[in-house]
């Protein structure tokens, strides 16, 4: 497991925080288990909580992939959503770029999982950097409801 780095501690945020991770290539089958297991927990039943993990896991291998080799994941309940915020340190991108229609209908030759992510969340976000932190990268935030 990979423990929560003291200099990521920021700013409290509303909600109750289930699980922070670091995570690279290699810790990704794990960060999938932690992730179906606090939403298990939560009360998301199949087949959602399969299409959130499935969401998760597309965000998390975009941020090992194109932002820099690891990222950051933080899985909190607010209410009755679970909200998963992944961030890297790569260049960052625009939701703009995530195409309409099926990638491969429309001549894309990428893009699916952030396709995929957006079309089973209940709310979908991409920023460009950190919130407070200044720093560059990725934020993506895949939200669903739990009931």
């Amino acid at each position: 497991m990979v423990s929560p780095d003291p200099a990521e501690v920021a700013a409290p945020e509303p909600g109750c925080r289930l699980l922070q991770r670091r995570f690279t290539a290699r810790l990704l089958p794990q960060l999938r288990l932690l992730v179906e297991e606090c939403a298990a927990r939560e009360g998301l039943c199949e087949p959602r909580r399969g299409e959130f993990v499935l969401a998760v896991d597309e965000i998390a291998g975009n941020a090992v992939e194109h932002g820099g080799g690891s990222g950051r994941l933080v899985l909190r309940r607010v209410g009755e959503e679970l909200e998963c915020r992944i961030s890297d340190a790569g260049p960052g991108f625009s939701e703009d770029v995530i195409p309409e229609l099926l990638p491969g209908l429309d001549g894309a030759p990428k893009g699916r999982g952030l396709w995929l992510a957006r079309l089973v969340a209940d709310r979908f976000a991409v920023a460009v950097g950190a919130p407070g932190t200044g720093m560059t990268g990725a934020v993506v935030t895949v939200t669903v409801r739990l009931r």
